[in-house]
């Protein structure tokens, strides 16, 4: 991965508990990935497990995988729960090889690891992250 621009500052944990958040929202937009792992399924159960590992999350249930939509629009999305919310992400193979992650936890994590975490596994050559106490 190239670079990776922190859109927001990232909440630390003495914020997050400074705050009595309730949760943190990450989201992580990623550009110029590699299509192949973009536009597979089984690559993408094997990120979603790897990912909760990484930020120290569990799965809850398995991930749900969908390709849908027409035209420019058409993609897979995956949805996971995890037991302290969920992981949302929105494939994009047709205009630019992009994906959009979208990780709510009540349980701290770090972003920009895991916006770190992301690129690589996607080989993605740019990311933007951002990060949200929600209260």
């Amino acid at each position: 991965m190239n670079h990776i621009d922190l859109v927001s500052p990232v909440v630390s944990q003495q914020e997050y508990e400074a705050q009595k958040a309730w949760g943190l929202l990450v989201s992580i937009n990623l550009y110029q990935c590699d299509k192949e792992k973009i536009t597979n399924p089984e690559v993408m159960k094997e990120f979603i497990l790897k990912l909760c590992q990484e930020i120290n999350m569990e799965p809850h249930g398995l991930p749900h995988i969908e390709k849908f939509a027409e035209g420019h629009l058409e993609g897979y999305s995956l949805m996971q729960f995890i037991k302290t919310s969920s992981i949302t992400i929105h494939f994009d193979d047709k205009l630019g090889d992009r994906a959009f992650i979208d990780v709510f936890s009540c349980k701290y994590f770090e972003a920009q690891e895991a916006g770190e975490f992301c690129a690589n596994y996607f080989g993605a050559q740019q990311a933007k992250v951002w990060s949200l106490i929600r209260n």
